[in-house]
């Protein structure tokens, strides 16, 4: 049995190599965030945690390299490149996300055509997020301003919310819960790529058995009403000295009163 980050430190050892104070971010805000989304049970932190590890490469990759070479093009998007057009593309990876993720390329990503889009809401965080769409979805789940700063997924602070509100949102939790990681996977990636990865991930989480009794909760905020509900009105205090001798006179007044109707 481990903690949260005992496991994080073992498992995720140069979690700090691109973005400094990582770990301590994620080990801060693990708890709330969990709470937040449900995932309560070894089994579950073993699957966000599988599938996190996985997508940013234990935090090796926080964000999408697009810097291939011509030969790479050709074997990743054999449809779109060929011997003529491959070189605009190789080693120039703001050109390349501006082609290959913006339509007619991809239609499913929200990207504008002939836009930024591409490079400006490429992979990055904890899932991978990817695409103005992604990026939107995500920024209405948590409140942050993706859109105009996308780069805030990277941010320690936001690291655990962004992965694991992208895991909930993608509707991988009845999986997870199912204990089914090709369904998990699919669910986040779209389809199956780096099973065997995921797999040997999840075996690693597993193995650390992270309880969720573990993860100390913190206290929450409390939320504000809802504009349509009144607040409650305070209870009035006892009065004291001479406002309580008064009170008591008159209190009796009035009930003599009452008696001598």
């Amino acid at each position: 049995m481990s903690t949260f980050a005992q496991a994080l430190t073992e498992l995720w050892p140069n979690s700090d190599a691109k973005i400094a104070g990582l770990r301590d971010g994620m080990i801060e805000t693990a708890p709330a965030v969990f709470q937040r989304y449900g995932i309560k049970t070894p089994l579950l932190i073993a699957h966000v945690m599988a599938q996190i590890s996985h997508e940013c490469g234990a935090g090796s990759e926080v964000v999408e390299n697009l810097n291939y070479s011509s030969a790479r093009l050709l074997q990743v998007w054999p449809k779109h490149f060929n011997s003529s057009n491959v070189a605009i593309y190789a080693n120039n990876p703001q050109k390349l996300a501006n082609f290959i993720y913006n339509p007619p390329q991809h239609t499913d990503l929200g990207n504008q055509p002939y836009s930024q889009d591409g490079w400006t809401y490429r992979g990055r965080g904890a899932s991978q997020t990817t695409g103005r769409a992604g990026y939107a979805r995500l920024a209405t789940a948590t409140g942050l301003d993706l859109l105009s700063k996308p780069e805030l997924v990277n941010d320690p602070r936001y690291f655990m919310l962004c992965g694991v509100a992208d895991f909930i949102l993608c509707g991988c939790l009845p999986y997870a819960v199912a204990d089914d990681i090709v369904g998990v996977t699919k669910k986040l990636n779209g389809g199956t790529v780096g099973l065997d990865q995921r797999r040997a991930w999840l075996a690693k989480w597993k193995a650390a058995n992270v309880q969720a009794s573990n993860i100390i909760i913190l206290p929450t905020t409390p939320r504000p009403l809802p504009p349509d509900v009144p607040a409650p009105i305070p209870t009035p205090k006892p009065a004291s000295g001479f406002a309580a001798f008064i009170s008591a006179i008159l209190n009796a007044i009035a009930t003599i009163f009452k008696r001598s109707k």
